[in-house]
């Protein structure tokens, strides 16, 4: 893992074979802590892609990614319509829910007053 933090930077990508991978943690990790995310990503991204071309794992501070050479980790426009809908309703869930809350707000300002 001494090789993550050349140049204070963890940041790796790497490859043998047919095989390339990219392992990556945020700055405010020790190199321990960087080691056992990454470990634990790669742990992951073993139990969850099996023999998949590609797979990502994205943890809180760090990131894994592997895909055979000529393989794009995107399985296509499905994958980035899901995830725009994930977002999509993420947003419209947080407004109801400010709306729901400045309504409480103001009714109780109201009844205060």
């Amino acid at each position: 893992m001494d090789y993550l933090s050349a140049a204070g930077q963890f940041f790796r990508v790497g490859g043998s074979g047919n095989v390339q991978g990219v392992a990556q943690c945020v700055q405010d990790l020790d190199l321990s802590e960087c080691q056992d995310c990454l470990s634990e990503a790669i742990g992951r991204l073993k139990s969850e892609c099996g023999s998949a071309a590609s797979g990502d794992m994205f943890l809180g501070k760090c990131y894994a990614r592997y895909s055979e050479r000529g393989v794009s980790s995107k399985s296509g426009s499905n994958d980035e319509i899901e995830k725009t809908l994930a977002i999509l309703i993420g947003l419209i869930a947080g407004v109801a829910v400010l709306i729901v809350f400045l309504s409480i707000f103001s009714k109780l300002l109201e009844s205060g007053k």
